[in-house]
């Protein structure tokens, strides 16, 4: 088995607000099991809290007993890639029966086949509306799923939403089930990083647009602040030699340079992750050191230490002390795509930008390296760490 991936995945000192949630959510799936209707378990948790840690504790019970049909399925392809890995070194469990939503929800339809537990990890990427391109038709991927299963269980980060296509809140979640009963798993709990609940504040307030303070010194969490990406780089090479799993990842918005689109400031320039249909996920390729990680590639996996770019989209006001978003110069054109059902406001894209970021920098188990792209944001960073330091 992928040593990473275990370490990752299947913990063996599970912490006993874990514990209490495998407990409760095994309670409901046994109690509801033989329901007429179609049950939901919801695992709502941040990023870091171990969601998907609690849900392969209960895929390895139910997807290895023969006694019950299952399927395992995530939107995210480079998860996909990973849980398919480690399906193959578990016993009695199927690579098969871990799929991505649209290709489980035809494949079903197609062949009238019915599950009694549908595991859904990062719930929050299940489309919310039909995307004929992608080959779904649906109306959401969710209430496909529910129609599928007597159980789903169901893992989700409002905090991770970035796309219109993908847009949930609690509001749309509860609509779309409906009158069919669920139960919410909360999991507020910080378990990825070694940082403390006041360092992950920070973090929060950062994205949040509150006024800036010094990093709080009071955990093995290392926190630095870089005045270039270049010197950024070269720490970040040298944990990764240390430690492995350490990348630069950055927010879009970089301006194209000689038509090349990467991540160019200062002495930096590398370019962005590369999709490869190849198995092994991009965190784990020893090439990835010379790429710029994005969400589409890290979101549901850690790092050891994580240089964080923060890009053109995000500004500095310097009456407030804040950081501030600017929708306008985030590149990455997904985020802003058009819905007939839904009216989004530019509040509402800035949140999905923040939320890009806050995501990102979690990344990190041991440390966060940070820099800015807009000169006065990295300058009031620089000058709050240095007072520090």
């Amino acid at each position: 088995m992928n040593e990473i991936l275990k370490e990752q995945f299947f913990v063996d000192d599970l912490s006993d607000d874990q514990k209490t949630v495998i407990t409760n959510i095994n309670d409901y799936i046994q109690q509801t099991l033989n329901d007429k209707k179609t049950s939901v378990a919801i695992i709502d948790g941040a990023a870091g809290t171990g969601k998907s840690v609690v849900l392969m504790e209960l895929v390895r019970k139910y997807m290895t007993d023969k006694h019950y049909k299952t399927s395992l399925v995530v939107n995210h392809p480079e998860l996909y890639k990973a849980y398919r890995d480690l399906a193959e070194s578990i016993p009695h469990m199927k690579a098969g029966d871990i799929r991505r939503p649209t290709s489980l929800i035809n494949y079903a339809q197609k062949n009238h086949q019915k599950y009694d537990i549908i595991f859904v990890d990062e719930a929050h990427l299940l489309y919310s509306k039909p995307e004929p391109y992608a080959h779904y038709r649906g109306p959401n991927q969710l209430t496909d799923l529910m129609n599928l299963a007597k159980v789903v269980v169901v893992v989700y980060d409002f905090d991770q939403v970035f796309q219109t296509k993908m847009y949930w809140d609690k509001d749309l979640l509860f609509k779309t089930i409906g009158n069919h009963p669920y139960k919410m798993f909360d999991m507020n709990f910080q378990y990825r990083m070694v940082a403390s609940d006041e360092q992950v504040q920070w973090m929060d307030d950062l994205t949040e647009e509150k006024p800036l303070k010094p990093f709080p010194d009071n955990s093995d969490f290392e926190f630095k602040v870089y005045d270039t990406a270049g010197a950024l780089f070269e720490d970040i090479k040298k944990r990764n030699k240390e430690y492995g799993m350490s990348r630069v990842v950055a927010t879009s918005g970089f301006p194209r340079i000689d038509g090349r689109h990467n991540v160019e400031m200062d002495s930096f320039s590398l370019p962005w992750d590369e999709w490869d249909p190849q198995r092994t996920h991009w965190a784990k390729r020893e090439g990835s050191i010379t790429q710029v990680g994005t969400i589409y590639t890290l979101q549901g996996f850690d790092l050891n230490y994580v240089g964080m770019i923060i890009g053109p989209s995000f500004g500095y006001d310097a009456k407030t002390d804040t950081m501030t978003i600017i929708p306008e110069k985030y590149s990455h054109k997904e985020v802003f795509k058009k819905r007939k059902d839904i009216k989004f406001t530019r509040e509402e894209y800035k949140t999905f930008i923040a939320n890009v970021l806050n995501v990102l920098m979690k990344r990190g188990k041991y440390g966060l390296y940070l820099t800015a792209y807009d000169d006065a944001l990295r300058q009031r960073l620089v000058e709050l760490y240095d007072q520090n330091h």
